[in-house]
């Protein structure tokens, strides 16, 4: 038997070409270096036939997809930027050939096309894609501090015009269907039944005729087709992003260079920028951090937590209609696509969670996401009310009530009294130790920790917390309950503050410290900005509610010891009414959307603002104990590996992706690096800063995180 290969050439009796790609063994299609010499193969064959055939049509034999990119492990094989550059070179000579073929190349897709595969199908005279939900165009690379580099910054502009591929590019955001056909990146969207019968009516229609130049809009070509309107789009865009990335992510800059070069020198120049500056950015170590992060999700995608097999969540249950169980449901119906039955203490809680709910389907109704009869089922999967009616038909209950011990004992006996034997209670605190939440329980073994981060909709991390009782199966169910709902679950211990808000939690102290040294508040926030937090500490503490943080300090205090406590500003706050932007004023003051620091709050903490440190001194100070505390957390088992802490890191509280998390920061900066900077801050600022004994060791033994 011949080997099977990822492409092959048929040409069927009515002389039309037919790609197919089928990676072996991948449950994806990506583009990989080796196949080169296939590629090679095909166009030879077709140069043979080259005055019999009529038309070529590319598609994917995979059921979901079309391709999803090149192989990103291949990036990760090369030990220079050379090296790098000529995959990049590589990939843009087989899309020419594609291009220069002298008959109509039509793309059908299905399913994901993304990176390379877009190139691929930019590469076509025509694409055809599916009206399928599964069907997203983009170019992501950008995602992974790199650009796309076999000619997507190129073809893309001259296909669709500057400003629309620029926001494409820049962002890495992937579009469906209906929006690609608007910008003009597809030229036709059909049901999937007949998208192999549409791209051959385009083969049909075409066959014989030179390519018909594509239309940019009048607008598009008055702006980008002039030097100077070229000149003004590129100052925006390049002042935009730089206000977005701050200057930590090279890939934006090397974007908008290369694009700027091609339309500027022409095509060819400008692929052989993108190959170089492709090349260079492979080898930045922003570009590996990003990939690691890459690397560690698909992998936990594959991971149920331990060894026993899930069970099927087909209903599920939320305590709590607040803010939080809302947003649970949310995830629970339009993400894991299963009913949710709402228990609140009152109808105007149910009522509010429906509300939410409501509120957000209509908004992707709005953008065309949703369809009216999508958005009425999706309400349709969810009922309330103020007792456990149709709780015996639940397989997993999740708790969102206040954070009070005996309230959460109670609502497990409530919901053992009224559930199934078999059903999961989980409880979404984010401070109590689950082992003391199922101290009264009759089925310990069905109780875990699920800690959800807010707003819940989009914050993508969940931490999975079982006691020492939880069963594997609990464990595993919770897991995949929780993928489904578009999470990326890690599994804790349980201990005071788990893992996220256990490092949060000297990060924010020493925050408030600088603040009561006199920093000025928004001085300190644009340090940790431009450090990569998504938002500075101060501005995180009024969003999260100053009253929570009073609450869950001295819970950590106590569990944990004094190197927790922090200055004692909570009280002063509270005490004026200051809970932050839920009461209208914390530190800031807000009116809308708008805020800005309310300069009356350094009068009531007896404060004179004054900039004393630079903004380099102080992103350090408050990120090394953070750093000290993800040690501590892997030396005691809170956390499996580093890994876990750092995926827990990035998506739970926004610690800057481009370092890849605190164990990859610590690693790049260097162990003994790390301990040099901490000691140098204790003998400074005191004890709190004494690098822990699992660092000490690990320098001591030369062993990085990462072997």
């Amino acid at each position: 038997m011949s080997e099977q290969k990822a492409f092959e050439l048929k040409v069927d009796e009515q002389n039309i070409a037919w790609l197919s790609i089928d990676v072996p063994g991948e449950k994806m299609n990506t583009l990989q270096a080796a196949f080169a010499d296939d590629m090679k193969a095909i166009f030879t064959q077709l140069q043979e036939n080259i005055s019999t055939i009529k038309g070529l049509i590319v598609h994917s034999l995979k059921p979901d997809n079309f391709i999803a990119g090149a192989d990103v492990r291949m990036l990760d094989a090369c030990t220079s930027a050379e090296q790098a550059k000529d995959l990049a070179v590589q990939g843009q000579t087989m899309f020419q050939q594609l291009s220069d073929l002298p008959f109509p190349v039509v793309a059908a897709i299905h399913g994901p096309c993304l990176g390379g595969g877009l190139e691929l199908a930019l590469a076509c005279d025509y694409r055809v894609c599916t009206t399928s939900d599964k069907t997203r165009l983009g170019l992501p690379e950008v995602q992974l501090g790199l650009l796309p580099g076999s000619g997507g910054t190129q073809r893309l502009p001259r296909l669709i015009g500057l400003l629309p591929s620029l926001d494409m590019i820049l962002t890495g955001k992937q579009l469906r269907a209906a929006k690609a056909k608007k910008l003009g990146v597809v030229d036709a969207v059909v049901p999937e039944s007949v998208l192999l019968q549409v791209a051959r009516s385009f083969v049909e229609k075409h066959a014989g005729k030179s390519q018909a130049k594509r239309k940019v809009s009048t607008k598009e070509k008055l702006i980008s087709n002039t030097s100077l309107g070229r000149k003004v789009i590129f100052e925006q865009a390049a002042k935009k992003t730089h206000d977005k990335t701050r200057g930590n992510y090279p890939a934006a800059e090397a974007i908008l260079d290369v694009m700027r070069h091609g339309l500027e020198k022409g095509f060819e120049q400008g692929q052989v920028k993108e190959a170089q500056r492709f090349g260079d950015l492979v080898m930045t170590p922003e570009s590996k951090a990003l990939r690691s992060i890459f690397f560690a999700t698909t992998e936990m995608k594959k991971e149920k937590g331990t060894q026993a097999e899930p069970k099927d969540v087909g209903m599920a249950a939320v305590l709590g209609g607040g803010l939080m169980g809302a947003g649970i449901s949310h995830v629970s119906v339009a993400k894991a696509k299963v009913p949710v039955r709402i228990k609140d203490v009152s109808n105007d809680g149910v009522l509010n969670a429906l509300k939410y709910n409501y509120k957000l389907f209509n908004k992707q109704r709005k953008r065309r996401i949703l369809s009216k009869a999508k958005l009425q089922s999706n309400m349709l999967k969810l009922s309330g009310g103020v007792d456990f009616t149709r709780f015996n038909h639940t397989d997993i209950v999740i708790e969102a009530v206040f954070e009070d011990l005996e309230l959460k004992q109670q609502m497990v006996a409530d919901v053992e009294a009224n559930a199934k034997d078999s059903t999961i209670f989980a409880t979404n605190t984010s401070s109590l130790p689950i082992h003391k939440i199922a101290e009264k329980a009759q089925r310990p073994e069905k109780v875990v920790g699920l800690h959800y981060f807010s707003p819940v909709e989009k914050m993508p991390l969940v931490e999975i917390i079982p006691h020492q009782s939880t069963s594997d199966e609990t464990i595993s169910t919770v897991v995949e309950f929780a993928r489904k709902q578009g999470k990326t679950p890690i599994v804790v211990k349980d201990c005071a503050g788990f893992y996220v808000n256990r490092i949060l939690a000297p990060y924010m102290n020493e925050s408030a410290q600088v603040l009561m040294s006199g920093e000025p508040i928004e001085h300190l926030d644009k340090a940790l900005l431009n450090f990569g937090f998504p938002v500075g500490p101060i501005t995180l503490l009024d969003e999260v509610g100053i009253d929570i943080g009073a609450k869950i300090m001295p819970i950590l205090v106590g569990e944990l010891g004094e190197r927790f406590r922090g200055p004692d500003v909570f009280d002063t706050l509270l005490d004026d009414n200051r809970k932050g932007r839920k009461s209208g004023k914390g530190f800031y003051t807000y009116k809308g959307k708008k805020k800005e620091v309310d300069k009356s709050v350094y009068k009531l903490l007896s404060l004179t603002p004054e900039v004393k440190s630079g903004e380099k001194d102080i992103a350090l100070r408050c990120v090394l104990p953070m750093l000290n505390e993800a040690v501590r957390c892997l030396e005691e088992g809170i956390i499996r590996s580093p890994r876990d802490g750092d995926i827990g890191a990035i998506f739970g509280i926004g610690f800057p992706p481009f370092l890849g998390g605190p164990f990859r920061y610590m690693d790049q900066l260097g162990l003994e690096k790390v301990i040099e900077l901490m000691n140098q801050h204790a003998q400074k600022y005191g004890d709190r800063f004494a690098p822990c004994d699992g660092l000490l060791t690990r320098a001591g033994l030369n062993k990085p995180f990462y072997e």
